[in-house]
Order: C-alpha cells, then structure tokens, then sequence
C-alpha cells in the first residue's frame, strides 16, 4: 500500500543502539498568521461578507429649498469557502510490534507540526499571490489583493494599496505607503481613517525593518534628524520576519480596517486514529477547516518591490 510505512522503511529503529532520532525536533516558528488576518469562527460551509456603501458629503441647503436625498447600494460579496486540509500515515502492525524507540506511536508530534506549518504557507500564500491578477477573492471587486486601481463599488470610483512604482523597503519608501494609508478613501471616496498596525517582511528584509523602526535618530543619513516613522508611532505594532513569505523584496503593512484581512476556522485541528480489522495496520490522521481571504482590501497595503 502506498504510504504504508512498514518494517522495512526504518530497519535501523528495529535494532538496539540507536543513539538518537532526529528529522522532526527542530524548533518550529513562533506563529505568524494570526498577525496578518483577524480571527473569525464559522458553522457554515462558506462565508459571505456584503459591502455596503456611505452616503456621499454632505451639501449646501439653499434657504426654502428640499435637501438632497442620497441612497445607500450593496457592493462585492466576498465569498470564502473552507478547505479541508488533512495528512496522515499508515503503519503496519509489525512495525508498530518491532519499532523499538517510540517513534511510530509518537507520530502526532510530527502530523501537528505539518498541520502548523501548512496553516502558515497558506496564510503566507494570500500576500505571496497578492501581486498576481490571477488570483482573486472569490465574487470580490474583481483585482488582484494588491493593485493601483481597487473598484470602489457601485457608486464608482477607484482607490489603491499598492505604491505606484514599486520599490524595496526604505524609510523614504515606507513614508510613501504610510501616506497612501493617510489618504485612502472609502466606497464614496471620502476620506478614511486607518492606522498602519504591522510591517511585514521576508527574512532578507528584518535587518532593514530594524534599521527604519529602530533608529533613534533618521535612518542612514548623517543628519541629526528625528526618525519621524518611530516618533509619531505610524507603524503601531512594529514589523514582523515572516519565512513563509516568498519574495524577499516585496513588504506589506497590514492596518485597522475592521473588515479587512480575515481567517475563518471551520473546525479546529483534530486528531484520530484507527486499526484495520484484516491487516493490523494503524491509520493516524489529522485534519482541518479553515480558509484565508480579505474583503476590503484596505486591510492590507503592499509593494512587490523593484
């Protein structure tokens, strides 16, 4: 049976000697996606977030004269439907019988750890394909997660999260999309109020995170000037090294948009086991339910780099 893992795919774990295991001891990442999207739970098959637009500004009343009545319109209906992610192996009664240090038994430990890790890659996924006009939010405004040209919705419109040139993080360029978070507006183009929360970056990006949030004084100048980005505290929750993101040029800011960047969890991870009448073989398994996505594209800023 494919899969199986039987005596002869570990004959060193049947002998007395053995020093040590090793393949699955190594320290995982602290986790990292529950900075990116905010946490939602679900006990639906699939979830479905509705915009619905303000109301324009407010105008003039002439003296004698009707008000101007303004309507309200649904916009995108962002759908997100769980996956299912599971794994798990087979052992033969033998092996289980013969195997002499635990290990076969002990496998939960190494189903949990591919659980976690596989949770991380697709969270990592949602920024790592935001760039690509491929990758869509399901019966969302129709553009990529990042893009210059967000559909506002029915009233019209468009809004960006994503810097018109792209460029590799720098302050000068980290001011850029601090200002673009300032200045983005809403379904009807008012202006809205969002504060910048996390940095995002590839491990090859932290050291320069560091430098620009860190730097008492401006970052790689000789001038004795403030670190502005620091001083008036634009980026609140400081930055985050996340492995899992694929680009090592590309950073994101996540921010406060309440319905932004979202996870829903359909069923937390569970573990089962069980034995095979005629064969003996033992079956472990771990799987669960969940799924990434955004609604308002807002909650998110990035740059693919240059």
């Amino acid at each position: 049976m494919a899969g199986t893992i039987s005596t002869g795919s570990l004959p060193r774990l049947l002998q007395d000697g053995v020093n040590s295991v090793f393949g699955n001891s190594l320290k995982e990442h602290d986790k990292k996606w529950d900075s990116m999207f905010t946490i939602h739970q679900s006990t639906k098959n699939f979830e479905v977030d509705v915009q619905l637009e303000g109301f324009t500004r407010a105008t003039t009343k002439p003296e004698g004269d009707d008000i101007t009545f303004d309507s309200r319109r649904q916009g995108f209906t962002p759908k997100y439907q769980h996956s299912t992610f599971a794994k798990g192996y087979i052992v033969t009664e033998e092996a289980l019988e013969d195997e002499l240090y635990g290990q076969l038994n002990d496998g939960a430990r190494a189903l949990a750890r591919c659980m976690n890790i596989t949770k991380e890659i697709e969270g990592a996924a949602i920024y790592n394909n935001g760039f690509d006009a491929a990758e869509l939010m399901a019966d969302g405004d129709g553009v990529a997660l990042f893009s210059t040209a967000h559909p506002n919705g029915p009233s019209g419109g468009t809004y960006t999260n994503r810097l018109a040139i792209d460029a590799d993080l720098s302050e000068s360029a980290l001011e850029d999309m601090l200002i673009l978070i300032q200045t983005v507006t809403d379904a009807r183009g008012l202006p809205a109020a969002l504060q910048a929360m996390k940095l995002l970056v590839a491990p090859a990006n932290s050291f320069e995170a560091q430098r620009i949030l860190g730097s008492v004084l401006q970052n790689d100048t000789g001038n004795n000037a403030t670190n502005a980005v620091r001083d008036m505290n634009s980026v609140r929750d400081g930055f985050m090294s996340n492995p899992f993101l694929t680009d090592v040029d590309a950073w994101f800011l996540t921010t406060d948009a309440p319905q932004g960047m979202k996870y829903f969890s359909r069923r937390e991870v569970r573990f089962g086991q069980d034995n095979a009448f005629t064969s003996g073989n033992a079956r472990f398994k771990a799987d669960e339910r969940y799924v990434f996505g955004w609604s308002d594209a807002r909650g998110s800023f990035g740059t693919s780099g240059s």
